[in-house]
């Protein structure tokens, strides 16, 4: 009876004991995910005030071609081009706003592979929106060039056609430069430090703090 007693009794207090480290446990891993949570915001703060300055930066260009409307321009050419500067600044605030949004939907209280999910969305609209916005820029400084020219009256493509056709041939030139570097980049020993460019420091730290929290978690 009294072996059958302290058995029972050995039986319980090592049950009370595992109550107390799977509490325990409980706690180190909620304080753990809250810690890498906070960094991980943290770590994504300077991303956020990057996007915030592309929307400032997209409304001034659309303002900026908004001034060359104001001055009722009849060169077709000079038209097209405060379109497409009109087009650009309003692409870089949609831009932003894709990847302020992509980052509000971040969900502390999900399991971490969601989230690695959801930090993998803000990677893809930040990435596609750098790639849609940066690579135009070959081409792109033309437009700007001719809507500062008209609006000062001065029709680019009239006065010096050769300069605008030498710009495309140049910007033509430099598009299949970077897509030659793309496509070398690509091999496997490049493709990790391509994609790490392209992400930014800031996904690149996040990424680092959600791996860390899940090689925890399945300790």
């Amino acid at each position: 009876m009294d072996t059958t007693m302290e058995l029972d009794d050995f039986k319980t207090a090592w049950q009370t004991i595992d109550a107390r480290l799977q509490r325990q446990h409980a706690l180190d891993l909620h304080r753990f995910r809250e810690e890498k949570m906070q960094r991980v915001r943290s770590g994504l703060r300077p991303l956020f005030w990057g996007q915030l300055l592309q929307i400032v930066f997209g409304a001034g260009i659309a303002l900026f071609a908004a001034a060359l409307w104001s001055t009722h321009p009849q060169a077709v050419a000079v038209i097209v081009a405060g379109v497409i500067v009109h087009a650009y600044g309003i692409a870089c605030i949609i831009g932003a706003a894709a990847v302020l949004g992509a980052i509000a939907k971040l969900d502390n209280a999900a399991p971490v592979l969601e989230i690695q999910k959801q930090l993998m969305r803000v990677r893809k609209a930040y990435v596609i929106g750098g790639l849609v916005l940066g690579l135009p820029w070959w081409f792109l400084w033309i437009p700007f060039v001719m809507v500062l020219a008209g609006l000062a009256g001065v029709d680019v493509f009239a006065r010096a056609p050769s300069f605008v056709y030498w710009s495309v041939a140049i910007g033509a030139l430099g598009m299949l430069g970077t897509w030659w570097v793309y496509r070398w980049s690509r091999r496997p020993a490049r493709a990790q430090a391509l994609d790490d460019a392209l992400s930014g420091a800031s996904l690149r730290r996040a990424r680092a703090q959600l791996e860390e929290l899940e090689r925890f978690e399945r300790e």
